[in-house]
Formats: structure tokens, sequence, C-alpha cells
């Protein structure tokens, strides 16, 4: 089990998932996953290249993922009590 100094992103009271950063590092991690979807948007779109729009999207979705997935508490749903 990790202690609350490890942990960037708390799982959400309801639903699956994480909530909002509870440390600096997460809000890092935030701020710069919406920086490179915006950003990543804009210079492909301006580029001619629309279509690997959602092939960037989804990689960077996945990193994120990956970094609340390591980073985060253990996600599950409400009524599990594992």
């Amino acid at each position: 089990m990790r202690s609350d100094n490890d942990i960037w992103f708390p799982a959400k009271k309801l639903g699956y998932g994480w909530g909002l950063p509870v440390r600096w590092q997460g809000w890092i991690v935030l701020l710069l996953y919406c920086m490179l979807m915006s950003g990543g948007i804009v210079v492909l779109n301006q580029t001619g290249h629309p279509g690997s729009v959602l092939p960037y999207m989804t990689v960077i979705t996945a990193v994120l993922i990956g970094i609340c997935t390591w980073k985060g508490e253990t996600s599950r749903w409400p009524w599990d009590k594992d």
C-alpha cells in the first residue's frame, strides 16, 4: 500500500477513475497534458494532417492514464469492498 505522500491522483469517490490531483506533481502532469492536447491539435490541423489528431490524442491520453495508474490510488468501483 502506498503512503499518502506518494499519491498524486486520488481515487474518485463516485464512479471509476481518478479525481483532481492532490500534489503539485499531479497538477504539473495535468497542465502538461492540457498543453500537449491543445497545442498538438492546433499544430496538426495547421500542417495539413488532420487525420493524425486522433492517434496523437490517443497516445497522449494513454500516457496520462499510465501516469495516473502509476502515481494514483488503486481505482475501483465504490461498491467493491476488496
